[in-house]
C-alpha cells in the first residue's frame, strides 16, 4: 500500500499516526476515569485526537491514490508500517501515568501545530490552524493535572514523579528527526524537530517546577524507532484490537 507514498504523504502518515494510536490508548479510559467529570474530559481528547488522525489520513490516501482510503491507512496496515512516536502507545497504566503522557505529547503537540501553521501546504496549514485551538485545551488539562498530582497528597507526588521520570527518556524521541521528518523540514512541509526541543523543555521545567517535582534528568537515555517503524509489543496488541472488525469483515457496509 505504502510503496507509491512520497515524502509528503509518508509525513502525514507519521502525523496521524501519532494521534490515531494515542486517541485509541486514550479510549480506554471511557468509563474508567477517576471522577465523572475527567471521564468526560479524556473520551473528548481522545475523539479530537482520533478526528484530527482522520483529516490527515484523509490526505494521505487522496495523494496516495489506488483505491487508498482513510480506512485502509488506519486498519489494514502492519505495525511496521506505522510511523508514531514511542510515547503514544506506552500502556495508560494508572491515571498518573496516563497524564504523564499527555503532558508530554501535549506540550510538543502544541510546539508543532504552531509550527505547522506556517506550512507551505495550504491543506496541512489548515488542519494545523483548527487543531491548534483543541490542543490548547488539552496542553492545559494535562498541565493541571501534573500540578495536582505533583503537590497533591504525599502518594499522588510519589506516583506522578515516578511516571515523569518512566516516560522521559520515550519523549526524548520527538527531537530526534527521522528522514520522514528531515524531508519534511527540507521541503517547507513540517518544522525543525530539533528547534523546538528547546521551548518544549522550557515549558515541561516551568510545570514540574510548579507541581514541585524534580527537573528532567539530563542523563535520561532516549528511546527511539517508532517513527522507523520499530515499535513494542504492546503496538502489535492494540492494532489487533482496533482492526479485528475491519479485518474480519473487510467489504462491511454500514
Amino acid at each position: 500500500m505504502l510503496d507509491t507514498c512520497d515524502s509528503k504523504s509518508l509525513y502525514l502518515l507519521h502525523l496521524a499516526d501519532d494521534a490515531l494510536i494515542l486517541g485509541q490508548n486514550l479510549s480506554h479510559w471511557c468509563g474508567h476515569g477517576p471522577i465523572l467529570e475527567q471521564d468526560i474530559a479524556i473520551s473528548n481528547i481522545a475523539l479530537d485526537l482520533i478526528g484530527l488522525s482522520r483529516q490527515y489520513y484523509q490526505y494521505a490516501s487522496e495523494r496516495i491514490g489506488n483505491g487508498c482510503t482513510e480506512d485502509k491507512l488506519a486498519y489494514f496496515r502492519e505495525s511496521r508500517e506505522f510511523y508514531n512516536h514511542l510515547l503514544v502507545e506506552r500502556p495508560n497504566g494508572d491515571w498518573g501515568d496516563t497524564i504523564a503522557r499527555q503532558f508530554y505529547f501535549d506540550t510538543f503537540h502544541f510546539y508543532q501545530l504552531e509550527a505547522l501553521c506556517g506550512s507551505n501546504d495550504n491543506r496541512i496549514k489548515e488542519i494545523a490552524t483548527k487543531a491548534l485551538k483543541e490542543t490548547i485545551y488539552h496542553a492545559q488539562f494535562s498541565a493541571e493535572w501534573i500540578i495536582r498530582l505533583g503537590d497533591g497528597t504525599d502518594e499522588s507526588h510519589k506516583r506522578i514523579q515516578k511516571s515523569i521520570k518512566e516516560l522521559y527518556p520515550y519523549a526524548l524521541e520527538f527531537f530526534t528527526p527521522s528522514d520522514i521528518d528531515v524531508r519534511a523540514y527540507e521541503t517547507g512541509v513540517g518544522p525543525d524537530v530539533k528547534g523546538l526541543q528547546s521551548k518544549w523543555s522550557e515549558k515541561i521545567e516551568d510545570i514540574l517546577k510548579t507541581a514541585t517535582l524534580l527537573p528532567l534528568d539530563e542523563k535520561a537515555i532516549e528511546k527511539q524507532g517508532g517513527k522507523k517503524g520499530i515499535h513494542s509489543e504492546q503496538h502489535g496488541i492494540d492494532l489487533s484490537e482496533m482492526q479485528i472488525l475491519a479485518r474480519s469483515y473487510p467489504n462491511a457496509k454500514w
